[in-house]
């Protein structure tokens, strides 16, 4: 019984596969999509997976608050990305349960699979990749001190997480995820693609915990605050061609000024109009390279001031100018 979801409640079995370890391992890229309903929610699971690597990006809508019990006898490490709603995941030998709200995420490593996944929001968009413990042990044998120790404990076999406190996504995190759902790219390659960006989220991953020991004990103290962070940076991107001033970012997140800008370089590990500019210069990247629009269609949709203004900071940021990036 590789993998059991049910209902805590009742005991009722929701979910079942019989997805084995060595389906993991297959050469061949594997894609399939599972939707389905439950007295409590619908559920729709899009999944790749390949040489000992899983990927899933699942899409829950509840009509209820549930504690739903999982069983896997897969020795994975798992990457997870919560981008969208709060759930609290708990394994039966760990010493606490793992909070992660919207745009958090976290490294996790069990041998053993039970625990309890709950959901605080009725909607939840996550995102996890998943190793098998000989592909996790490869890729991180050269690696940093952070996942070299991480490394240690599984192959010693024991629970751990990246970090006690769910960190925070970071735009380069949203923006492997997306391309990773969206991905265009066939067979072979789109295999070679997805193994790329698999291990640039777990670098990212890394240093996002570099990041957060360096800066030291957090700033923003309560959930409303954390909330009201995030709120403007959802409010910023909203309006990339026209964004606010400071003062007015403030004053729409119902914070002061100086707890915005110091809770949102913590949060994000970028000052708000660095994270303008740099989500902005990624959107720009990734039409030009789909060959959506032209250099000067972006530039004046995203707000710059010219095509010249938005030629340099292009360049600036990637090394070659729009022209040559499509």
């Amino acid at each position: 019984m590789p993998f059991e979801l049910k209902n805590k409640a009742d005991d009722q079995v929701l979910h079942s596969n019989e997805l084995a370890a060595e389906d993991f391992n297959t050469d061949k890229l594997v894609e399939n999509t599972i939707s389905f309903n439950l007295p409590f929610a619908e559920a729709k699971m899009k999944q790749w997976y390949f040489n000992g690597i899983r990927m899933g990006h699942h899409n829950w809508h509840y009509n209820d608050r549930v504690e739903m019990e999982w069983k896997a006898d897969l020795d994975m490490v798992t990457l997870y990305f919560n981008m969208r709603g709060k759930t609290t995941i708990a394994n039966k030998d760990a010493d606490k349960p793992y909070e992660l709200g919207k745009y958090q995420h976290n490294l996790f490593y069990s041998q053993t699979g039970e625990g309890t996944i709950k959901n605080d929001d009725l909607y939840l968009d996550t995102f996890m990749i998943q190793f098998n413990r000989d592909a996790f042990l490869r890729l991180t044998e050269d690696s940093n001190e952070v996942l070299k120790r991480f490394g240690g404990n599984v192959l010693e076999g024991k629970n751990v997480a990246l970090c006690d406190n769910s960190l925070f996504m970071d735009i380069n995190m949203l923006n492997a995820i997306n391309a990773i759902i969206n991905c265009k790219y066939q067979e072979d390659l789109k295999k070679m693609f997805l193994l790329s960006k698999s291990i640039e989220l777990l670098v990212l991953q890394a240093e996002a915990y570099n990041s957060f020991q360096k800066r030291g004990s957090d700033y923003l103290k309560t959930e409303y605050d954390k909330e009201r962070i995030i709120y403007a940076r959802e409010y910023l991107v909203q309006h990339l061609d026209l964004p606010p001033s400071l003062t007015d970012l403030a004053k729409v997140a119902g914070i002061n000024e100086y707890k915005l800008k110091r809770g949102f370089k913590e949060m994000f590990a970028n000052t708000v109009f660095g994270y303008l500019a740099d989500t902005r210069l990624e959107l720009a990247k990734t039409d030009l390279l789909e060959r959506k629009k032209s250099a000067s269609e972006i530039a004046f949709e995203l707000g710059y001031s010219s095509v010249q203004h938005f030629s340099t900071a292009f360049k600036k940021k990637f090394g070659v100018s729009p022209t040559r990036c499509n």
